[in-house]
C-alpha cells in the first residue's frame, strides 16, 4: 500500500490573484486557500494588509454574490488586538455598519455589501474574505458587480437590521490552557452563538513570545475531528514581509511532521489525525488562525477530536 504523503494538504506557495490595482493595500491580495490550491476545499480565503488609506476609496462597491461569505477586518498589532488601527464604512443590505476595532462580519448569499470605504487610517491592519461553496475568485465575484462603481450610496429597502451579521467583540473561550506567549484565551470572531444558525467557527490568536504552557512548546495535542473538515492558517504579522512567519512550526499530520516558516494554508480533511503542533523557533509576532466548517460552537467542533487531553 502506497503511504500517504499529507504535505499535499499544505499551501506553502501564496498566490495573488484577486483585487488588484489599489494603491496602499496589498493588491492583488494573498490567496491562501482555493480548489486551485487544494482541490478538496471549495473555500476562498483572500487576505491582505491595509498600509494606508486605499486609493480609490472605495475600491469596493456595492455588489452581490450566490454564496454566504465572511469578512473579518483585524488589527496587526499582537499587543492591543481589538484595536483595529482604522475606521470603516461597511454597507450591508443598504445599511452603514462602522467600526474602528476588530470585527467580522456575515454576508448570507444574495445579500447586498459594499461599498467598503475607509474613514480613518492609524496603522497596518488586515482585511480577510471567506468564500463558503466557492473555491475560486471568477465564482465567487465574477459576476457580482464588486468593481463597479454606484451612483450614490445605496438604501435600505427592508426593516431587517443587519447589525445582527456583525461581530464586535470577540467571545474568549478557546486556549485558556496556555499561560504565556499567545493570546490566552483566543478570540473567537464568528460562531452559531454570535449570529445565530451560522455554521462555521472562526477563532484565532498571536503568538507573540516563545509558547509555553505544561507540555513544553506545544500549542495544540493530537486529535481528530470526525465530522468536519478545519482549515488552519499560519499568518505572518509583519506588514512589510508578510509571507516570512516570523517562526517556525512543527505540525504533525496524519502522523507525518510537516515543518514551515512562512504564512501557510493547510486544509485537514474530516477523520484525518492531526497534531501535536509545535513552535520551535520564535522570531516576531503571528497569528494562527482554526476555521472550524460545519460547526457552529467550540464543543460541537472539538468536543470529542482529543486523542490526548490538551495541557
Amino acid at each position: 500500500m502506497t503511504a500517504t504523503d499529507y504535505e499535499k494538504y499544505l499551501v506553502r506557495k501564496l498566490v495573488y490573484e484577486a483585487f488588484g490595482g489599489v494603491k496602499n493595500r496589498q493588491s492583488p491580495t494573498m490567496t491562501f486557500m482555493s480548489s486551485a490550491l487544494m482541490p478538496e476545499a471549495n473555500y476562498y480565503i483572500e487576505l491582505g494588509w491595509i498600509y494606508d488609506i486605499p486609493e480609490p476609496n472605495p475600491s469596493l462597491h456595492e455588489h452581490v454574490h450566490d454564496f454566504d461569505e465572511i469578512v473579518i477586518h483585524w488589527g496587526g498589532n499582537h499587543e492591543t488586538p481589538q484595536v483595529l488601527g482604522g475606521e470603516i464604512e461597511f454597507y450591508v443590505g443598504g445599511q452603514p455598519v462602522t467600526f474602528d476595532t476588530t470585527t467580522a462580519l456575515y454576508i448570507p448569499k444574495g445579500t447586498p455589501h459594499g461599498p467598503v470605504t475607509w474613514k480613518k487610517f492609524h496603522f497596518p491592519h488586515i482585511q480577510m474574505a471567506m468564500m463558503l461553496g466557492a473555491g475560486d475568485p471568477a465564482t465567487a465575484w465574477g459576476e457580482s458587480g464588486i468593481s463597479e462603481a454606484k451612483k450614490g450610496l445605496p438604501r435600505k429597502k427592508d426593516r431587517f437590521d443587519y447589525e445582527q451579521y456583525v461581530v464586535r467583540s470577540p467571545m474568549r473561550e478557546a486556549g485558556a490552557e496556555f499561560k504565556k506567549g499567545r493570546t490566552s484565551p483566543t478570540m473567537t470572531y464568528m460562531s452559531g452563538v454570535q449570529i445565530p444558525g451560522v455554521k462555521c467557527y472562526i477563532e484565532f490568536g498571536w503568538t507573540f513570545d516563545m509558547p509555553e504552557s505544561n507540555n513544553p512548546n506545544a500549542a495544540m495535542p493530537e486529535m481528530v475531528h470526525k465530522s468536519f473538515d478545519e482549515i488552519v492558517l499560519h499568518i505572518g504579522g509583519d506588514p512589510d514581509n508578510p509571507e516570512d512567519l516570523g517562526g517556525e512550526i512543527e505540525f504533525f499530520v496524519g502522523g507525518q511532521p510537516l515543518t514551515f516558516n512562512t504564512s501557510t494554508g493547510l486544509f485537514i480533511p474530516r477523520g484525518l489525525r492531526h497534531g501535536p503542533l509545535s513552535c520551535k523557533k520564535y522570531e516576531k509576532p503571528h497569528i494562527v488562525m482554526a476555521i472550524m466548517l460545519g460547526a457552529g460552537t467550540m464543543k460541537e467542533g472539538w468536543g470529542d477530536s482529543f486523542i490526548s487531553s490538551p495541557a
